[in-house]
């Protein structure tokens, strides 16, 4: 899989993980939209979750690396199928333990899980002292995700540690 950020800058470069792969050669920066080639989209507002049938769909996955407020509006620059990340924990220092806030590298890394390419997701882990931690937190649900057929099935088992959650 080919990785490309579409990248803002709006953040503290020294805990960019975008950034650091991209130093390492593991990722291509894009300063615009238009830079950034089609692929599957990571977007948190999408309709559709990602599931391992998206594996056909492209050999390129695209994130946004931008702030909260303008991940929105950004992502509906970027061509491509758009797909939200179904419910995992974040293991990065700043968002420790908090659903659905992972970083650039742990997108990826969640993505190449579920598209079965879980060698892929530890190299780029690989770089970050607490990246392994990210697969030991979410081990379970990565691994039932890359065993659904589609996204209908990764929303059924996202949905089972969604209501554990609410208990």
């Amino acid at each position: 899989m080919d990785l490309h950020v579409r990248y803002e800058g709006d953040d503290d470069p020294e805990k960019c993980s975008a950034r650091k792969l991209a130093r390492f050669d593991l990722v291509s920066l894009h300063r615009s939209a238009r830079a950034a080639p089609p692929g599957i989209v990571l977007d948190p507002h999408a309709e559709q979750a990602l599931s391992p049938a998206d594996a056909d769909e492209s050999d390129t996955l695209v994130v946004l690396d931008c702030s909260w407020e303008t991940a929105e509006a950004e992502a509906f620059k970027l061509d491509g199928p758009h797909r939200a990340l179904p419910f995992l924990v974040a293991a990065n220092p700043v968002n420790y333990g908090t659903p659905f806030q992972l970083n650039t590298v742990e997108a990826f890394a969640a993505a190449l899980c579920i598209l079965g390419e879980r060698d892929h997701a530890e190299e780029l882990l690989g770089k970050f002292r607490w990246g392994h931690t990210f697969l030991e937190l979410n081990d379970e649900p990565l691994r039932r995700y890359a065993d659904c057929a589609d996204s209908a099935e990764v929303v059924a088992v996202q949905s089972e540690y969604l209501d554990r959650g609410e208990e």
